[in-house]
């Protein structure tokens, strides 16, 4: 989650004046939430060329419409999820494939510490294996993994980025988990099954 200095403008005063023209304050919208656009786009994708490419569409977008976001409907950083949704979305349509799974970024999962060799490849292989059994499920299902369990958006958030009801949401998001556990349970030991628990609760 984007951390805002307490004397920062906040979202819909930078709204406001980049409506107006004022560049400096789309500059700080751009800097606020470019990163959070970037790592759903490359955990979508599994491309860090294409998430650079889906993080400058979805901002060169936001700049040219941004006088039609409602922020009665919905915070500008759910906004953003949403354009950057259906930027990625067609992009992928358009490519018709993946990059490797190595390039995959899963945010909330670091490497094991230097100090503990054995560790340390243990908790790569459990990311590797993690990274490829998300990027294999269905888009419908790998989006709200990323919105809810990793960037940690809420239901009623995620409903509005991808424009379903909250208890399709609930659903959707129960047979995600269902289908990644199932994927990672085939050469699961429990500790490799703790650390996927542990990651995605």
């Amino acid at each position: 989650m984007t951390v805002q200095r307490p004397d920062a403008p906040n979202d819909s005063e930078l709204v406001r004046r980049a409506v107006d023209g004022q560049r400096d304050a789309f500059e700080a919208i751009y800097n606020r939430y470019q990163a959070i656009v970037y790592r759903f786009a490359r955990a979508m994708t599994g491309s860090p060329t294409i998430a650079d490419d889906v993080t400058q569409e979805v901002f060169v977008s936001v700049m040219r419409d941004l006088e039609r976001y409602d922020a009665q409907r919905a915070g500008l950083s759910t906004y953003l999820y949403g354009v950057a949704r259906n930027v990625t979305r067609a992009r992928l349509r358009r490519e018709r494939r993946f990059t490797p799974i190595e390039d995959i970024t899963v945010d909330g999962l670091e490497p094991a510490s230097a100090d503990d060799p054995f560790a340390m490849i243990a908790r790569a292989r459990d990311l590797a294996r993690l990274r490829t059994a998300i990027i294999e499920l269905p888009s419908r299902y790998r989006e709200l993994l990323i919105l809810c369990d990793l960037h940690e958006l809420s239901y009623a958030q995620a409903a509005t980025v991808i424009e379903i009801p909250v208890g399709t949401v609930r659903s959707r998001l129960s047979r995600a988990r269902a289908r990644l556990a199932q994927r990672l349970r085939p050469e699961s030991k429990p500790s490799e099954t703790d650390c996927v628990t542990r990651c995605l609760a």
